[in-house]
């Protein structure tokens, strides 16, 4: 089967998916994108781009595979197209949180944001969320947005949403981390960041925890990774300067052979994100065999067995969790069973339910 990916975003997690499902894939895989910027513009603008693109091109899908990014009720239109639609939701903007620095705050664009998510979904023949919560608060949130509307709601229309809405975890490409495996032998604890420099992973009560635990004279060390963009939360620098003699690495990692020993020199995960539809980076690491300490929100109870809920997940602050592992930390954490159960995203082993959904 010939299948088409139009990939508004084309960037970070967004590219990782998009090419290893075509790396991965038995169906034909081509991929149509743009660059991963300016966001806001894609999702009214590249509809229009991709519809001139596919009138020009020789390749004839049988399905077209788009993800959130795309405005599919205009793209449909203006292609003319009667192949089906499948869209899948790496997020969406009803539920993700507003940057309180973002410039339209004050404007009110980020419901019309949400509208096409809305809209995109119920033009679309199949529907995937990246995970059961990211599909329930979707909805949840959709039928409540439609309520504020002054008449005729069209409430039915999130019943047809839901109809049509399956959960399909993110693949991801984990296997190539096995080749920078080590043996850990920190003598002192090593903490790990390895998210986005952004409002919504809650940087604040990460780095506001490990000051406060320094000042206690309790020992760690720590790795600080991820991608940082033009607006970078003012704690960041903060942190650098306070943590200046605990840190091991604070800062982008210019290859992925640096991200990978990095992970697997890591020994603790703290999360604090406020904000996560499903959570690669963290699946990565724990895969890395890093000890996840994740808050009893969003998906991260979904990601992890029901059976280590009680160590992994908490529900106290994040400092007083930290602080009791960190006193406790033998170096002796036997990561098997997490790492295994992270496996099961790993393309080679996922790759056949998304082939089947076509």
């Amino acid at each position: 089967m010939k299948i088409l990916l139009l990939i508004p975003f084309y960037t970070g997690s967004h590219k990782a998916w998009a090419d290893g499902f075509k790396k991965y894939s038995n169906h034909e895989v081509e991929i149509f994108h743009l660059s991963g910027k300016h966001w806001k513009w894609r999702m009214h603008g590249a509809a229009i781009s991709f519809a001139e693109i596919l009138a020009k091109s020789d390749f004839k899908p049988d399905r077209i595979f788009a993800t959130d990014m795309l405005h599919v009720a205009v793209f449909k239109a203006l292609a003319k197209t009667d192949v089906p639609i499948y869209t899948y939701f790496h997020e969406n903007q009803l539920t993700y949180p507003w940057s309180p620095t973002d410039e339209d705050t004050d404007k009110g664009r980020d419901k019309h944001y949400g509208f096409i998510n809305y809209t995109s979904a119920l033009a679309s023949d199949k529907i995937f969320f990246n995970s059961k919560f990211h599909k329930d608060s979707f909805l949840k949130a959709a039928r409540a947005f439609l309520k504020v509307m002054p008449d005729y709601q069209n409430l039915s229309s999130i019943d047809q949403i839901a109809a049509k809405s399956e959960v399909l975890y993110l693949g991801m490409d984990l296997q190539k981390f096995d080749s920078y495996k080590v043996k850990r032998q920190n003598e002192v604890p090593i903490i790990l960041w390895n998210h986005r420099w952004e409002y919504d992973k809650n940087p604040e009560e990460f780095f506001e925890a490990l000051i406060k635990l320094k000042e206690k004279a309790i020992n760690f060390k720590l790795i600080v990774i991820g991608q940082s963009y033009a607006k970078v939360p003012v704690i960041f620098e903060t942190a650098k300067k306070q943590l200046e003699d605990r840190i091991i690495h604070f800062g982008y990692a210019d290859s992925f052979e640096a991200y990978a020993t990095l992970l697997h020199k890591a020994d603790i995960l703290p999360v604090t994100n406020i904000q996560d539809f499903f959570g690669g980076s963290i699946v990565e690491a724990i895969y890395c065999g890093v000890y996840p300490l994740l808050p009893n929100r969003l998906t991260y109870p979904e990601l992890l067995p029901e059976t280590v809920h009680l160590e992994h997940i908490y529900k106290e602050a994040l400092i007083d969790k930290l602080e009791n592992t960190l006193q406790n930390w033998d170096g002796n954490y036997d990561s098997t069973i997490l790492t295994k159960h992270m496996s099961q995203f790993d393309w080679r082993k996922i790759v056949d339910r998304y082939d089947s959904k076509f």
